[in-house]
């Protein structure tokens, strides 16, 4: 009988359960691993794969450090799946205000100077295809819809439309920063083109980094494009909007690749 291939990604405060037929196997031993699993457990701070459940809800750890961590899996699991039948929810916050004091700033004085929200992490996320550079794609179920639709009608009118980046967590977001940092610039500078790390669209599911075959990534020349001319003319059928124009009042630069979602995505 052929394992299911979930289609779901389901988020807790430091781990994921992840579609294990979605990752790739690091080594001879995790392949045969992954083989058999249905779903995996990894860190979100550092991507490191914890521990695999197979199809009959068995854990087995990665690596024997991580054996512990198994532990977690088949609890985590149990206590997650019944999520996927209601719309998602919005996580409580986890350790926003010591990733920020990582990065010298207060959460509260943040907030008031970049006029920018603390945003949420959903308690899941659908699959929404692939990226340009063939990475899972994920989404709020309505956001991940509209994009496939948004696509579709694209493609009608002679355009291709990829992701670049979609769902990423709070812990993803400090590694930017932290990448960035140890490439010599400062904070300031990072802050001009990445939100925070919790004030981020990215975090809620809703936002798309979006460009064209053959167009740079996440550059300004995107606005040269056609694809961006009919994003510009018909994104908001699809309930995407711009959020980063020129002279945004949150202190980031023009971003004419970056479109959100209509706000209406987390149940209270």
């Amino acid at each position: 009988m052929p394992v299911s291939r979930p289609r779901v990604l389901l988020n807790f405060a430091e781990l994921e359960l992840w579609p294990a037929w979605l990752l790739a196997a690091r080594s001879n031993a995790t392949a045969r691993q992954l083989a058999r699993a249905q779903w995996l457990l990894r860190d979100k701070r550092d991507g490191r794969y914890l521990a695999s459940l197979d199809a009959d809800g068995r854990a087995q750890p990665i690596a024997p450090q991580t054996r512990h961590l198994a532990t977690l899996a088949v609890p985590a699991l149990k206590k997650a799946l019944p999520r996927i039948h209601r719309p998602p929810s919005a996580l409580p916050f986890h350790a926003l205000e010591k990733r920020l004091a990582q990065l010298g700033l207060d959460a509260d004085s943040y907030a008031h100077n970049s006029a920018l929200a603390r945003m949420p992490e959903p308690d899941w996320l659908q699959l929404a295809g692939f990226d340009r550079y063939r990475r899972p794609l994920w989404l709020l179920p309505s956001a991940a819809r509209a994009w496939g639709q948004m696509q579709a009608a694209a493609r009608q009118d002679g355009l291709v439309l990829e992701a670049i980046s979609g769902y990423r967590s709070h812990a993803y977001q400090l590694g930017i920063f932290e990448r960035k940092r140890a490439r010599g610039l400062s904070v300031e500078s990072i802050l001009q083109v990445n939100a925070a790390p919790g004030f981020s669209e990215h975090h809620t599911g809703r936002a798309l980094d979006i460009s064209t075959p053959g167009a740079a990534a996440a550059e300004e020349s995107f606005e040269n494009t056609p694809a961006f001319a009919w994003l510009r003319q018909h994104a908001a059928r699809f309930d995407f909007h711009l959020s980063y124009p020129r002279d945004n009042p949150h202190g980031i630069c023009y971003e004419p690749w970056h479109w959100c979602h209509a706000p209406d995505y987390f149940t209270s």
